[in-house]
């Protein structure tokens, strides 16, 4: 098929649970605000732990969005993709139907799954044995039940699958979900990211990695991406979910039209199993297929959401990769890095970050990067800091790169 006869895909619906708000409007005002979402654990007893600290969804109550049995019977990151998705159809004023549920398909990435039902029946089978072991075990920890739930709730027949490539799964997920519909493939997919690892085991794995702040006694302050003394990332949890639409379905039902994705880049470093290269070799070409396949020059890109994880490893990497990507243009560019707020969400946070960069789009503001009070000397770019930003946007970038060198870089523009 060739450029001319793809079909142009935009936003119709977005919808986010994540630590600083459990929908969209509150997640998109506390990232204008600053809002900290960094706290002690409160999930599980933490106190044995280097890291202490995380970015928890606060007050959610599945029963909101499915009856109770249906909750039980879903581990955590299920429920919120199943939220988030449902926040994004009715956002999206999207009727799924039997006209039209053949080609709407879920496509929701995510980096590890069901760990605490995994973690609680391993529990279980130590102290009472394999006969207690839950029936639902199986169904409920594995990667793809967050899409595969999701299709079921909402009746989406279509194209149905889940990206596992660690911190870029929900980027991966849109991207693939992108070129679906650019293809003619599905006329709508419902695609994102969620995670909720935080849980004991994951938190002494990623403690023994030594990767995580223990900037225990101040949260607030923990996540802060390109800044002189970041100490590691934050673990968030939660998901982000976008309506991907074929331009043509879109108008005619007359849906609000947040921004329109243009460009899908991915790469591996093929390096190492958790350092990217030093350099950005990858996250660079990444970036720069991003802007070949919307078919755009460097200068055009007016923002970039930088994976931005507050680790010595990526900060300077990223900021590396970006100016070898647009050049001299990099020094002009808006960048900041959410997790700074809501911590990294694993591979939810390809999800809530690409929220992030259409609402951007959409409202001419640029989210701030919190804590960025003593710039890394490596790191010297506008990286936004403190306070938002009031600044026309016309295209923008959201950057995810994962353990195992997985790089992905998405473009997103106005609808014009």
């Amino acid at each position: 098929m060739t450029n001319w006869q793809m079909k142009r895909v935009v936003v119709t619906g977005l919808g986010a649970i994540t630590p600083i708000g459990n929908n969209l409007q509150a997640y998109w005002e506390g990232l204008l605000s600053g809002r900290n979402g960094i706290a002690p654990i409160t999930l599980f007893d933490a106190s044995q732990h280097p890291c202490r600290i995380a970015g928890e969804v606060k007050e959610f109550d599945p029963c909101e969005y499915m009856e109770r049995k249906e909750a039980k019977r879903m581990d955590r990151f299920a429920q919120f993709a199943l939220a988030a998705s449902k926040q994004t159809i009715a956002d999206a004023q999207f009727v799924i139907d039997d006209l039209n549920a053949d080609s709407v398909g879920v496509l929701i990435g995510t980096g590890i799954g069901g760990l605490k039902v995994l973690e609680d029946q391993q529990e279980v089978y130590l102290t009472k044995g394999p006969k207690k072991c839950s029936p639902f075990m199986i169904p409920t920890m594995i990667a793809n039940m967050a899409a595969g739930l999701t299709a079921i709730h909402l009746g989406a027949k279509g194209p149905n699958c889940c990206t596992v490539t660690a911190c870029a799964a929900g980027s991966n997920a849109i991207g693939d979900a992108f070129r679906l519909i650019q293809r003619g493939y599905a006329e709508a997919m419902i695609c994102g990211g969620t995670e909720a690892a935080v849980t004991p085991l994951s938190l002494a794995g990623f403690g023994s990695m030594k990767a995580l702040s223990i900037r225990n006694d101040d949260p607030a302050r923990a996540s802060r991406p390109f800044d002189r003394d970041r100490d590691g990332f934050v673990m968030g949890e939660g998901a982000g979910i976008l309506l991907l639409e074929e331009l043509e379905s879109a108008l005619a039902r007359g849906a609000k039209i947040y921004g329109e994705i243009i460009g899908y880049g991915m790469t591996c470093d093929a390096y190492h199993m958790t350092s990217p290269l030093p350099e950005g070799q990858g996250a660079t070409r990444a970036m720069e297929l991003a802007l070949k396949d919307a078919g755009l020059t460097p200068e055009a890109v007016n923002y970039i959401n930088a994976h931005g994880t507050s680790t010595s490893a990526n900060d300077v990497t990223e900021t590396r990769a970006i100016k070898k990507a647009l050049g001299k243009h990099a020094y002009k560019v808006a960048i900041s890095s959410t997790k700074s707020m809501t911590g990294h969400l694993l591979g939810g946070s390809g999800g809530i970050e690409a929220v992030a960069t259409v609402m951007a789009i959409a409202n001419n503001r640029i989210p701030p990067t919190i804590n960025l009070d003593n710039p890394d000397s490596e790191c010297d770019l506008d990286y936004v800091p403190h306070q938002n930003r009031a600044q026309r946007v016309d295209v923008a970038l959201s950057n995810s790169f994962g353990f195992g060198g997985h790089n992905v870089t998405l473009a997103f523009k106005k609808y014009a």
